[in-house]
């Protein structure tokens, strides 16, 4: 299907005008967030400490006194940055490996099918977790654990699409004219295959927030000061018999931000599907 197509029929779609609204809503708090920011997200405010919601403080503060609105909006950027290079790191990697192996077969797809079954085998979170532990937290670390656990991902997905292709007649042809390997992978056969890696992005960006939450969440991933729904999230736990809203706020931004990308790639899987 064309771009077009497919985007026409996505607005017509009710999950990708829902999905695309959640992820709407994120993307203006996140940018308003570059040029404003009510107080300083680690300002710390102890006698104002616990406040529910107000004309100062729209979603209140936390047990530091910390404006949650302000470390909302900071966390939100960490929350798209740590997504975004997750898919890139998946998709250009997990990508590569799985045409190779789509596009040539034979051992070559065995062996890289092996190690990808091996990885695997790994429970996600816990691959993140050793990876973490070996290197170290930081930001850098943490989005190339999460970019790994998303390899298999990519990988599957495009190897399926190259095995899908390559022996196609459109592909046959394209051979009998002497067109090269790399021309056959990158003009002829990727772009028949980008619909699905687009569906494949939406719904790794989404796990990629989820698994950086549980990882800011345990205390392994997002390190303090800087805000993360996770972290955040996990401080509120303490307070949630003294102030059970502050629960609601980070948990609220992680659901807009995970079923919004999973309504659009669930949208964008039923078009390209239907479509065929």
């Amino acid at each position: 299907m064309r771009f077009r197509e497919i985007l026409k029929k996505c607005l017509h779609n009710k999950s990708f005008i829902t999905g695309s609204c959640m992820i709407g809503l994120m993307l203006l708090i996140m940018v308003v967030g570059f040029f404003y920011l009510p107080y300083d997200p680690d300002a710390m405010d102890t006698p104002n400490k616990l406040q529910f919601f107000s004309a100062a403080h729209p979603l209140g503060t936390d047990q530091f006194g910390r404006d949650i609105l302000s470390r909302i909006m900071e966390g939100t950027r960490v929350s798209f940055l740590v997504g975004a290079l997750t898919v890139v790191f998946g998709l250009v990697v997990g990508g590569t490996i799985g045409s190779i192996a789509g596009y040539y077969g034979g051992k070559i797809d065995e062996v890289i099918m092996k190690l990808i079954d091996t990885q695997m085998a790994f429970p996600g979170v816990l691959l993140a977790l050793m990876l973490i532990a070996v290197f170290g937290n930081s930001l850098q670390n943490l989005i190339l654990a999460l970019g790994v656990m998303s390899i298999p991902r990519f990988a599957r997905i495009s190897r399926s699409g190259f095995i899908k292709y390559r022996d196609a007649e459109f592909i046959k042809a394209a051979r009998s004219r002497g067109a090269g390997d790399g021309r056959i992978i990158f003009l002829h056969i990727l772009p028949n295959i980008v619909p699905e890696l687009i569906v494949t992005s939406s719904l790794g960006f989404a796990g990629a927030v989820m698994s950086e939450a549980g990882l800011s969440y345990l205390g392994l991933g997002i390190q303090p000061p800087t805000p993360s729904f996770g972290k955040m999230l996990s401080e509120a736990q303490a307070e949630i018999l003294q102030a059970g809203w502050y629960v609601l706020v980070p948990a609220v931004a992680i659901t807009l931000l995970v079923m919004g990308f999973n309504l659009i790639g669930d949208a964008l899987q039923e078009v390209t599907q239907h479509g065929r």
